[in-house]
């Protein structure tokens, strides 16, 4: 008990320095704020000095015709700077040049003889004459053709009347009864237009004189003789054959 009691009354009369300079300055700072409000009062409630002012207007100037001034001409507009980008310091690599493909060479044409007018007119002038030649050639020909199919025309014509002839002097011709073989007889007979036998003449026998006769007077017996389709083909001597055999 009385060494707890000894070290109690130590602790309790012991006094901390830290107390007493905080209880200072709490003291100083409350007497500086009771100091500011005391003078700050004092010093808002000065009256304020009165101050006069003059109030007055000048009179109203005349207004002024003012000439209007011409528009300024608009500034040419300044020219842009280049922009001019550095090169940069490496080098580049030159393209690759391809060598172009050579171009055809054209062929020269080749010169062509000069031919005066001479020679021109001349050579004209044969060009129209060979055309003359070969349109009259070519009507010749025509010409020809037409004469051969006109020819013809007037042969088969001739060779149809004089089978006419002899068909009729044939159904007029009495075989002798005793004519053997296939002999020929041949007459040249003289007509008129119409037809009439005006001669007849046996000029080559058959050999057998009775067949002969029989056909002279078959022709005479005949007598008109048939006339021809066409009078153009009519011809006065006819040479007329005939042999038993072809009736």
């Amino acid at each position: 008990m009385t060494a707890a009691a000894s070290t109690s009354t130590m602790f309790d009369e012991r006094i901390d320095p830290g107390r007493v300079a905080s209880f200072v300055l709490a003291a100083a700072v409350h007497l500086l704020l009771f100091t500011v409000l005391v003078f700050g009062v004092r010093w808002q409630n000065r009256p304020p000095e009165a101050i006069e002012v003059e109030l007055w207007n000048e009179p109203v100037p005349a207004p002024v015709q003012v000439e209007p001034k011409p528009a300024p001409a608009p500034e040419p507009l300044a020219a842009k700077p280049e922009l001019v980008i550095p090169k940069p310091d490496i080098a580049l690599k030159e393209p690759v040049k391809v060598k172009p493909a050579p171009k055809p060479v054209a062929k020269p044409e080749p010169l062509k003889p000069k031919v005066d007018d001479t020679q021109k007119r001349m050579r004209e002038e044969l060009a129209r004459e060979q055309a003359s030649l070969a349109v009259d050639r070519e009507r010749l020909q025509i010409r020809d053709q037409l004469a051969m199919d006109s020819a013809a025309a007037v042969n088969k014509s001739k060779a149809d009347w004089v089978d006419k002839i002899r068909a009729k002097i044939r159904s007029n011709i009495v075989l002798p009864p005793d004519l053997q073989g296939n002999p020929e007889a041949q007459f040249l007979v003289v007509l008129l237009p119409t037809g009439e036998v005006l001669t007849r003449k046996l000029t080559k026998s058959s050999g057998h004189h009775g067949y002969d006769e029989a056909v002279e007077r078959a022709i005479l017996k005949s007598s008109p003789l048939p006339k021809p389709d066409r009078a153009e083909i009519f011809e006065r001597e006819l040479r007329l054959t005939f042999k038993p055999r072809d009736l």
